[in-house]
């Protein structure tokens, strides 16, 4: 479930990633990653995302969507490239009605939604700022062990 998942924002994604002007990869995911959460607050989670990445990257360069393992978490990780984060706004995005750059539309509601549906997922939502490059997103998921996913 958790792979057609990301197979679903793949397709829904690259053709905002066209629209915008940029690349848009995935990575492969490996099939044994699972995660007991509520789907639709998780697709809605990255979907925001990557939207804001699409958004906010500058044009003819790519956003990357990862997902990878360790030993009891699964990050899911939204790469974009819009130059870095201005001092101080990695602290401040994720409130509401908090807007960046010079696209203003929308109400500023997004990364607050998207950080509050990671949480009621018992995940965690962090960026990671990258000066002169961009930023990474973290959505920080606690693993399903193996065990779990055979019981019925």
């Amino acid at each position: 479930l958790f792979r057609s998942l990301i197979g679903e924002l793949k397709i829904s994604a690259s053709l905002e990633a066209q629209a915008r002007g940029c690349d848009f990869s995935v990575s492969p995911v490996d099939p044994a990653l699972a995660v007991h959460v509520d789907r639709e607050l998780l697709f809605s989670a990255i979907s925001n995302l990557l939207q804001n990445a699409f958004k906010f990257t500058e044009q003819n360069t790519e956003v990357t969507l990862n997902v990878h393992a360790t030993a009891d978490r699964i990050l899911i990780e939204v790469e974009d490239s819009c130059g870095g984060l201005p001092e101080g706004e990695a602290q401040r995005m994720f409130r509401p009605f908090t807007q960046g750059g010079n696209d203003r539309s929308g109400l500023g509601l997004g990364l607050s939604i998207c950080r509050r549906s990671v949480e009621a997922n018992n995940g965690i939502l962090s960026v990671r700022d990258m000066p002169g490059s961009g930023c990474v997103f973290t959505i920080d998921l606690p693993r399903q062990s193996p065990a779990a996913q055979r019981a019925p």
